[in-house]
Formats: C-alpha cells, sequence, structure tokens
C-alpha cells in the first residue's frame, strides 16, 4: 500500500489533506474553474481504509444475487470486447461537500472538514453496468444493485468492505459504468483502480472502488455505508449525536452553486467573479462564465451562465453595502476610500425545470 507521501506525491502542489491516515485530500477552491475536466493530479481523494492493490488480468467482479446467470470476470476480460466499451464525462462529489458552511452553524460531530475540495470532473472509460446485468438476467423483484468494494474498512470492530446500493432504474441508465480508465489512462489505485462503478448524478460513495461485487436485491444494502452512514437526520438524536441511522439515505446531488473568485470575506475592487455550478442529479458541473462586480447599481443580477443538460444556470447576485456593510478603515458604512462602495457577493443555482438552490444572503465580498 503506497503512502500518505507517496500519494502526496502525485498531486498539485497546493493540494489540502484533511486526513494523512487513509489520505482523504483535495485542490485549492480556484481550481473548480481552471478546466472544465480536472486533471487527475487534481481529483479529490475519499478513502475510508486499506486501499488493496491488483492488476486488471487478475482483479475479478462477480455478479450474484437476483440474476438468472451468475457472472465472474477479470477486469481484462471486460476490456477485451465482452461488453461495449464506452467513455463518459461524469462529476463525482463527495456528500461532504461545503461542509465547513454547516459547521459554521452546527457540530457535526466525527466528520471530516471538507470546503469545496470534493468535486470533480473527469473521462471515464469502461463498460454500462446495464449491459453486465442485462448477461447476467435479471429476475423479478430485483429493484436494487449492491455494489461492494474490496478495500479494508474498520467500524465498530468489524472489518468489511466499503459498499453501498442504487436503485435498479439508475443502474440500467446508461451512463452508470464499471471503469477502468480515467481521462484516458489507466484508472490509478487511489482513485479505485484497477476497477470502480461511476453514478452521475449520485453522491460519490456510491461510485464505488475497488470494484469486486454486484449484487441484485430486493431491497436497499445493509452496508454500514448505506444503512448508518451517508444520511441525512434533520435534527441530532439525543442518545448519540453522532448516529445518523434514523435519517433519509442520500442519493441524487442536489442542486448546487458557488462563487470561488473573489475568495469568501475578501476585499477586493469592481472586477470579474468566477463560479462553479452543479445541476440536480445527472446534469453536468462547469465553470462558470464570468460575471462583474460595480457600477453604481444598489441591486445587480450579474451574468447567468447556461450550463448542459437540464439548462443549469448559476445566477450572480450582488449587494452594494449601506448598512449591512460593515465600515472598514474608518470609512462610512458600505463605502471604502474615495466613497467606492463594497458589495456583497452570493451565488444560486437555477435550472429551467423550476429547481432554485437555497437562498443565502450575501456575506462580506464573496460567496
Amino acid at each position: 500500500m503506497a503512502s500518505p507521501v507517496e500519494h502526496a506525491a502525485t498531486k498539485e502542489p497546493g493540494y489540502r489533506v484533511l486526513d494523512p491516515v487513509w489520505f482523504n485530500a483535495g485542490p485549492e477552491p480556484a481550481s473548480l474553474v481552471a478546466a472544465p475536466v480536472t486533471p487527475v493530479a487534481r481529483f479529490f481523494a475519499r478513502n475510508h481504509g486499506v486501499i488493496p492493490a491488483g492488476e486488471p488480468a487478475t482483479w475479478q467482479v462477480r455478479v450474484d444475487g437476483l440474476v438468472a446467470r451468475p457472472l465472474a470476470f477479470t477486469v481484462a476480460e471486460l476490456m477485451d470486447g465482452r461488453f461495449p466499451v464506452q467513455t463518459v464525462a461524469a462529476t463525482l462529489v463527495c456528500a461532504g461537500l461545503r461542509r465547513t458552511e454547516l459547521m459554521e452553524h452546527r457540530e457535526v460531530p466525527g466528520e471530516l472538514g471538507w470546503g469545496l475540495e470534493p468535486v470533480g470532473t473527469a473521462t471515464w472509460t469502461g463498460v454500462r453496468l446495464a449491459d453486465v446485468l442485462a448477461g447476467a438476467g435479471v429476475e423479478a423483484g430485483a429493484a436494487h444493485v449492491e455494489l461492494t468494494g474490496a478495500d479494508d474498512v474498520e467500524r465498530h470492530g468489524r472489518h468489511f468492505g466499503f459498499g453501498g446500493s442504487i436503485p435498479l432504474a439508475k443502474a440500467r441508465a446508461g451512463e452508470v459504468l464499471l471503469a477502468w480508465g480515467m481521462n484516458g489512462e489507466p484508472l490509478p489505485p487511489l482513485h479505485g483502480g484497477p476497477l470502480r462503478l461511476v453514478v452521475p448524478g449520485y453522491i460519490g460513495a456510491r461510485s464505488v472502488k475497488w470494484l469486486a461485487q454486484v449484487t441484485l436485491r430486493a431491497t436497499p444494502s445493509d452496508n454500514y455505508f448505506q444503512r448508518d452512514a451517508y444520511r441525512v437526520l434533520r435534527e441530532p438524536s439525543v442518545a448519540d449525536p453522532r448516529s445518523v441511522r434514523a435519517g433519509d439515505e442520500l442519493g441524487e446531488v442536489p442542486l448546487n452553486a458557488v462563487i470561488v473568485s473573489p475568495e469568501p470575506f475578501a476585499r477586493t475592487s469592481a472586477g470579474p467573479l468566477g463560479g462553479a455550478r452543479l445541476g440536480h442529479g445527472a446534469r453536468q458541473r462547469a465553470p462558470a462564465r464570468r460575471g462583474a462586480v460595480g457600477g453604481p447599481r444598489r441591486h445587480l443580477a450579474a451574468r447567468r451562465a447556461r450550463g448542459g443538460r437540464g439548462g443549469l444556470d448559476l445566477a450572480l447576485l450582488a449587494r452594494h453595502g449601506g448598512r449591512d456593510a460593515g465600515a472598514p478603515d474608518g470609512h462610512r458604512p458600505g463605502h471604502g476610500p474615495g466613497g467606492a462602495r463594497h458589495a456583497g457577493v452570493a451565488g444560486r443555482g437555477l435550472e429551467r425545470e423550476g429547481l432554485r438552490q437555497q437562498r443565502l444572503a450575501p456575506r462580506g465580498g464573496g460567496r
């Protein structure tokens, strides 16, 4: 197993390590708008245990459960044309994206303080899960597809592989892949190589890495990371504040948009804004076209950048100073040297279908 130092050596300068034990880390926020496809050296890493080693020639995957014909094959056999090969551009998002903002309002026990690091877009090459399931013959009663990795995770004294499930209808969608390639290169072990699942539009936890088993079930997975974790609880449990088992399981990624330039609370002169946007479900992430803040208008509805599928927009909203702003450097509230006005800025995602990101009050200069 590679050490955290060895993993870090494969990443760009400025890569932020939140957990050196299992190497959970990600890039600086400005890289979100640097390019529509995230280089492997910039892609975030999210791990829960020991990363297994394996080669395509010997790495085996089983397909079982409610199927007519259980299957077993190596990654090399998949690559040799057993099923049609596809390449899909997809964004992976950790469920902890922007958790630090939540932590400003409420403690989140036992969780990593992710900011904007855990999101990235890559081109993934592999075979469609739908084709594999068709080859196995899905039986009546199957409603969920459980995916289990070969990594070694320990929770509460028990060792097991990270796993979870997705609805059968999602598994049959053409964009869900068993992937062995990332950005035109072999999938690195740190990111799930030699084989991982890629589930566009769902939280990254469902894109199981080091895939070893695919099981058709009538009910969702009872893996710890589906039954006990990656759930949302509206109010913490009094008996155990760390438990979210009673909450709703996480699936589709929600609509999200964020301004990354200028940085939060930065004070800058009038100029461009840079942001990124992510559509609900399977819609694409992309850098937003830059809007601008400045001029005499009290309210500025800045540029809306239309996205990929679903017509996602990022509305950059600015509110000039006044009584809501501070009084920096001894100047009037909302004004700087020479009477220049300050503005608070916020980003909000919009979709043609009517979905809107929750409105947040503009915060001191750039969120």
